[in-house]
């Protein structure tokens, strides 16, 4: 069932808005009347058709919310004219916030970005305090009638709404939103931050190289065995984890969701020249599976995107979404934006999509459900990420791959291994409060997912993998495909020396176990890359250039040239075998011949790592832009309409207005 709107608010209610906007004062409170069921109504019942009302009303009911937040999200009121209609009903004022300047606050920055999330604001005029309410939560209008039955309400008061609220602060606090999405995680915790690693970055740079130079020097073929034996064992050791994970059965047993009194649920997507695409991601959105009145959405973009913007604009989006600007203040980086959002988000859980991201439309509950099972100590839920245009190219064929082997095999069972890993960097599902505890993002890691899940685990939470699905499209040209992994690679960097600052105190907070799947994934995976075409030149060279009849035969480089033959054989079957194992649970075997090309793709990951290097000792906070909007296939589209799992018609009373989408 849905709430099916009769007819739009009455152009008396906008009458009354007017009015009351210009400032005239509110009439003396009417005589009390026995309270409805839903005293939020009382306001706009004889604003509205009786139908629509007692749709409200049914709507309330079903889902725990207040009436009112049924009528605003199903599109029968604006929030303006109910609250305008609600102070009137109170006796109080209506505050449209725009003529009140930053002086008239008497509230820190800090007080003053809490104010959305706590849904008050106290202002002064002619040396008199008000306090200026938001309907902030669920049954706040419920609660404000009520006590205006018992008496009237205090003159102090006056209401707004939560969009007003917000955009006052927008624009009297943008320099502390910017101060604090830039650094408050560097001066809360400066040694888990990348802002403060770039000097000593390139010192220990400087120094690992010249301490290899002085080695090659004195005694290069000794230094050649040792170093060679020494990555090889890393890279092997590396090869045989993934090749572990990939005999973990596929845990596929995600928990039923809860369909009732379901928790406010906040989604965050950072935006910046994605005008071509921002139609499609709330299209996206809108069919999520979540009621609608418990939906928090924010899109953030930056201040000069005025494509984006415009675009957005002219969606007429509905009260669930709230555009957010980044300000320009410290890197112009996705967590940067991210964070330029956290202070705002008003969900008891928060998940974080981007711009191409066409998620599944049950995963909010399923994380949900996943969340309520495992308890306080689960911080973060990483659902599957999958390539949706696969058939584009043979980048685009082998990107499925890597994503079938990382998301649908690897992860999963480091997961089911109670071992924590690198976020992937969408479709992170979060417990708001273990996520603003640990600091939010680092915004001056370009990597940040990567960094965010090792920092969850250090402060003791558990991140784990549900089935759930997030299809994403892959850039289909190699100059995109290069920036975008040079970026990773860099990142990964970052993350690997931030976190080993204090080797000793990480392990102490990891685990062995967990310190150890560090190193092999988060530096591990780097080192590999790099390596690769040393050892490629290497192996070449003994293939290639022989042994002279006759010479005496040194079995230390026999042994040399085995190990690294293991380790092309380890690195290419490791990569293969996972993604092998993935396109079979994913049902993309036709696409299995892409795998030929793994040591193509090697050689490209070789350079990506190596170019990121570089830009990391010259330019450690450079954000290389992925542009979305090119894919030329689908293969969400081509594929026949699945029905939604845990059975479609139960979660039927949850679907949003409107149907299902």
């Amino acid at each position: 069932m849905e709430i099916r709107i009769e007819s739009r608010a009455d152009p008396g209610t906008r009458a009354v808005a007017e009015s009351d906007r210009r400032g005239s004062e509110p009439p003396s409170l009417r005589v009390r009347q026995p309270l409805t069921a839903f005293p939020e109504l009382d306001c706009v019942r004889h604003l509205l058709p009786v139908g629509t009302i007692a749709e409200a009303e049914r709507r309330a009911r079903e889902i725990g919310v207040g009436a009112d937040r049924a009528l605003i999200a199903a599109g029968a009121i604006s929030e303006d004219d109910y609250v305008t209609a609600l102070a009137r009903h109170l006796g109080v004022a209506f505050e449209p916030l725009e003529s009140v300047a930053r002086s008239d606050c008497p509230v820190s920055d800090a007080q003053l970005l809490e104010a959305p999330c706590d849904g008050m604001l106290p202002v002064t005029a002619n040396g008199v305090l008000f306090f200026v309410l938001a309907l902030r939560r669920q049954q706040t209008a419920r609660r404000l009638c009520m006590t205006a039955n018992r008496g009237p309400l205090p003159p102090q008061m006056r209401l707004t709404t939560r969009a007003r609220l917000q955009r006052f602060v927008d624009a009297h606090g943008a320099a502390a939103i910017g101060r604090k999405a830039a650094d408050e995680l560097k001066e809360r915790h400066p040694l888990q931050s990348a802002a403060h690693a770039s000097r000593g970055m390139r010192n220990a740079g400087i120094l690992l190289a010249g301490a290899a130079l002085l080695a090659v020097l004195a005694a290069p073929q000794a230094t050649w065995h040792a170093g060679a034996a020494a990555f090889a064992l890393l890279f092997i050791s590396w090869a045989v984890l993934r090749l572990c994970a990939a005999l973990v059965e596929r845990p596929d047993s995600d928990p039923p969701p809860r369909l009732h009194d379901l928790p406010e649920y906040s989604l965050v997507v950072a935006l910046y020249r994605e005008a071509a695409v921002v139609g499609r991601l709330v299209a996206s959105l809108d069919a999520l599976i979540y009621p609608r009145e418990k939906l928090d959405i924010k899109l953030v973009v930056e201040e000069d995107d005025t494509a984006t913007r415009e675009a957005i604009a002219a969606l007429a989006l509905d009260a669930r979404y709230q555009v957010i600007l980044a300000p320009a203040v410290g890197p112009r980086t996705k967590p940067k934006a991210l964070n330029a959002a956290l202070p705002f988000v008003r969900g008891d859980y928060v998940v974080i999509y981007d711009a191409e991201d066409r998620p599944e439309r049950d995963q909010l509950l399923r994380a949900l459900a996943r969340f309520e099972l495992a308890g306080e100590r689960l911080g973060c839920i990483q659902a599957r990420l999958t390539i949706d245009n696969t058939a584009d190219n043979w980048l685009t064929g082998l990107f499925t791959a890597e994503y079938c082997g990382l998301f649908d095999v690897f992860l999963p069972a480091l997961s089911a291994w109670r071992l924590p890993f690198p976020l992937g960097g969408s479709s992170n599902h979060f417990r708001t409060d273990a996520l603003r505890h640990v600091g939010g993002w680092d915004p001056y890691n370009v990597t940040e997912d990567a960094d965010l899940g090792m920092r969850l685990a250090r402060r003791g939470y558990a991140s784990e993998t549900i089935a759930s699905t997030t299809y994403e499209e892959a850039p289909g040209e190699l100059r995109p495909w290069l920036r975008q992994r040079s970026r990773w690679f860099k990142g990964w960097i970052q993350t690997w020396l931030v976190h080993m600052r204090a080797p000793r105190a990480l392990l102490r907070e990891l685990g062995w176990r967990g310190f150890l799947v560090f190193q092999l994934v988060v530096g591990g995976t780097v080192l590999a890359a790099l390596i690769h075409p040393v050892f490629a030149l290497a192996v070449a060279f003994r293939l290639f250039a022989g042994s002279e009849p006759g010479a005496e035969v040194d079995a230390l480089e026999i042994a040399q040239a085995t190990l690294s033959s293991a380790t092309f054989i380890a690195g290419y079957f490791s990569s293969a075998a996972l993604a092998l194992i993935g396109f079979g649970r994913r049902k993309l075997l036709a696409h299995a011949p892409v795998l030929l090309l793994i040591p193509i793709l090697w050689l490209l990951l070789s350079l990506a790592a190596w170019r990121g290097l570089i830009q990391l000792l010259r330019d450690p906070y450079r954000w290389e832009k992925t542009e979305h909007g090119r894919a030329r296939s689908s293969r969400q589209e081509a594929a026949p309409s699945a029905p939604v799992r845990n059975n479609a018609a139960a979660l039927s009373p949850i679907l949003p207005a409107g149907g299902a989408g």
